[in-house]
């Protein structure tokens, strides 16, 4: 058993507010001394099928407490979403149906599982407690918040100065957040430093219903592959955690040699005096900076694949970029045409993006090849002759035989 120390600096690790410390060390001591587990809750909106890296920072938060012998409540929004958060939007957020809502919510249990353990963490809807209440409930609920108030959140703010509509849902989103707390009687909620006006308003609630209110660690929001930007589909700057191994070795290995060890902070099951270590070993010298980053990519690939997976890439990354050949698993694809293929197009239909416009803002990033040649016409089109070698970012490969209908 962990001490109280110990296990403050396991939770603290990676966050950038505790609120409040001192309510964190009591929750823990009084868990200790009466052996009943704490309640973590962590809320995720279903607003797309595939997590990356970015989402799994809170993840790896919520395995902390769980590996300390707490219990996990990993919170769908499938309420929420159908609403649409509006942190850091400068416009009213288009709301999910409730058949995007289901679609998504199962990809999510799916893939959240790579890092928790199933049997040990429970996984709730907040449709189940926030669809019961009553038009005098939510009225009720309503009443705890202040327009003044709410208009402090800086997004409001600038879209109430510049004359971008509010829409009144919007200022319920962070009530039955808040509200989601109150139902789980969660004793720490998790998220990131762009929810904690929400965090906030579950300790609000919980306050005003006497309960103990939750105490709130908010984590950092993940930078990119950019090293500069938020990891974001939009931005092209994601390593998704549904991707191939190779894929997802590939990209950690192009990640800044100072942006690595933020990745190891936020992600990484080494502790934080492993991780020192390699940070010194780096500084002095001692240790060469791709030895490092080798094993942070191993680690993640292994996470989300597994060892044996995560060898392979490393050996198929050693065959690509050391001996400048191709990878064991070059996949090939046959395809019917008689006339030219927008290239967008074919690079969706050989599996190397999911959809035109990536494959548009790949070609703009000078991140396509056709035969060993760079692309930057956004409107190439491929004459259906023969075969070519379609190659998209450093490890993404397919040969596209061409025949005749």
């Amino acid at each position: 058993m962990a001490s109280i120390d110990e296990q403050i600096a396991l939770i603290e690790r990676g966050c950038v507010e505790c609120i409040a410390r001192e309510e964190l060390v009591h929750k823990l001591q009084r868990s200790e001394e009466t052996g009943v587990p704490l309640r973590i809750k962590a809320g995720f909106d279903p607003t797309a099928p595939d997590l990356h890296l970015g989402h799994t920072v809170l993840l790896q938060k919520l395995k902390h407490f769980q590996d300390l012998g707490h219990d996990i409540y990993f919170l769908i929004g499938d309420f929420t979403g159908m609403i649409g958060d509006p942190t850091g939007k400068s416009e009213t957020r288009k709301a999910l149906t409730r058949e995007d809502v289901a679609r998504n919510a199962e990809s999510y249990k799916e893939q959240v599982f790579k890092i928790l353990d199933p049997e040990r963490t429970r996984v709730v809807f907040n449709s189940e407690w926030l669809g019961a209440l009553d038009s005098f409930a939510m009225i009720r609920l309503a009443s705890e918040l202040t327009v003044a108030r709410m208009l402090e959140r800086e997004d409001f703010k600038v879209r109430f100065r510049e004359g971008n509509p509010i829409s009144i849902h919007e200022f319920l989103y962070p009530l039955i957040q808040g509200y989601d707390s109150v139902a789980l009687k969660a004793d720490v909620e998790i998220g990131g430093t762009d929810q904690l006006f929400n965090l906030l308003m579950g300790r609000d609630l919980q306050r005003s219903r006497g309960q103990e209110p939750q105490v709130v660690l908010t984590l950092p929001l993940l930078e990119g592959l950019d090293g500069v930007n938020k990891m974001s589909k939009s931005l092209g700057n994601y390593i998704g955690i549904t991707e191939s191994a190779n894929d997802i070795y590939g990209k950690l290995l192009s990640v800044s040699d100072t942006l690595m060890f933020r990745y190891f902070d936020l992600l990484s099951d080494l502790s934080g005096e492993e991780i020192q270590k390699l940070r010194n070993g780096m500084e002095s010298g001692e240790m060469h900076p791709k030895v490092i980053k080798q094993q942070l990519a191993r680690e993640l690939t292994a996470r989300f694949w597994s060892a044996e997976e995560a060898e392979r890439a490393e050996q198929n990354f050693d065959q690509v970029f050391k001996k400048g050949g191709l990878p064991d698993d070059l996949a090939e694809m046959t395809m019917q045409a008689t006339d030219p293929v927008w290239l967008p197009q074919l690079l969706v239909d050989a599996g190397l993006v999911t959809s035109t416009s990536e494959g548009r803002r790949m070609i703009k990033q000078n991140a396509v090849s056709v035969d060993g040649e760079k692309v930057v016409d956004m409107g190439a089109m491929i004459d259906p002759q023969g075969e070519v070698l379609l190659k998209v970012g450093k490890l993404r490969y397919c040969r596209v035989q061409f025949v005749k209908p």
